[in-house]
């Protein structure tokens, strides 16, 4: 396939060599939420400070931006209504994790996002996903879940947001093991800061984001794994959406970019660096759709 992308995309760093592969993209549906509110009013991870400004008007188009990339690599993206007073809806992949047409949903750590859970399970409801399981234990959806398909098995965070119990709970509504990881950084309080999956086989992910168990637990399973480095990680590389092919990713992890490319797949970046002051970026705004 070849994407038409937007002008403000480019489909690689200018520094990176031109680059063929057979790397074939497979069609995603997305879940996005406009940061029509956005705002930081609070300081819940350590990348908030109320004290700077936010420029709402930028923030919307850089999210405009990151929608428009993804359909014109031929995904689909559905749209959750904002609402006011929940400054944070914009980072939709914490409101469910989905596999196999199986909603698991969220329960937020902090009081500041809890009614985002409900918005979620009413968009569930209300598009089909008549398998929405309400949760019983505290857990941010796709913000501490990941689905690696080829290998069979869900890796799931805990460390700051994600009670552990969350783990087993989500094993057992969706079918597929759960790999537990500790995360360790406050820095990285979410897996999606720290990891992500390149194709059904291969993930990247930034050790130093984890504890001793959990890299050795991720050694022994993706044993060819992209390891980044913590430049790349606080530039929120990690925070990344991959279709197989196309990796969508922070424009200023320059450097992981061009390792990516290296291992056959197309970078794209786009700068979403309004939306970081909220402590997210390219994954924190997309909820796969797995149905």
């Amino acid at each position: 396939m070849t994407a038409t992308l937007p002008p403000a995309v480019s489909a690689a760093p200018s520094s990176l060599p031109a680059l063929t592969t057979d790397r074939a993209p497979r069609p995603r549906t997305f879940l996005m939420c406009p940061p029509e509110y956005f705002a930081v009013e609070y300081a819940i991870n350590a990348w908030m400070d109320p004290s700077v400004a936010v420029d709402a008007a930028v923030a919307l188009r850089q999210w405009e931006n990151l929608r428009a990339t993804y359909e014109a690599l031929g995904h689909t993206v559905h749209v959750l209504d904002p609402q006011p007073g929940l400054p944070d809806m914009v980072y939709a992949a914490n409101g469910a994790f989905s596999v196999g047409g199986i909603a698991y949903g969220a329960r937020f750590h902090h009081p500041e996002r809890a009614a985002e859970a409900t918005h979620h399970a009413g968009w569930y409801a209300a598009n089909g996903w008549r398998r929405h399981h309400e949760p019983s234990y505290t857990n941010e959806g796709e913000g501490d879940f990941a689905y690696v398909p080829g290998a069979g098995v869900v890796l799931a965070g805990t460390g700051f947001r994600t009670d552990p119990r969350a783990h087993g709970e989500a094993q057992d509504v969706l079918g597929v093991p759960v790999l537990g990881l500790r995360l360790v950084d406050p820095r990285f309080y979410h897996l999606d800061t720290a990891l992500f999956v390149l194709d059904d086989h291969t993930i990247c992910y930034f050790p130093g984001a984890f504890s001793a168990r959990s890299q050795r637990a991720l050694r022994r399973l993706f044993p060819d794994a992209l390891l980044a480095g913590e430049s790349d990680a606080l530039a929120f590389g990690l925070n990344a959406v991959s279709d197989g092919r196309h990796v969508v990713l922070p424009a200023q992890a320059t450097s992981l970019a061009g390792r990516i490319a290296e291992r056959g797949f197309t970078p794209i970046g786009v700068d979403l660096s309004e939306l970081r002051k909220g402590g997210g970026s390219v994954k924190c705004c997309t909820a796969e759709l797995r149905g």
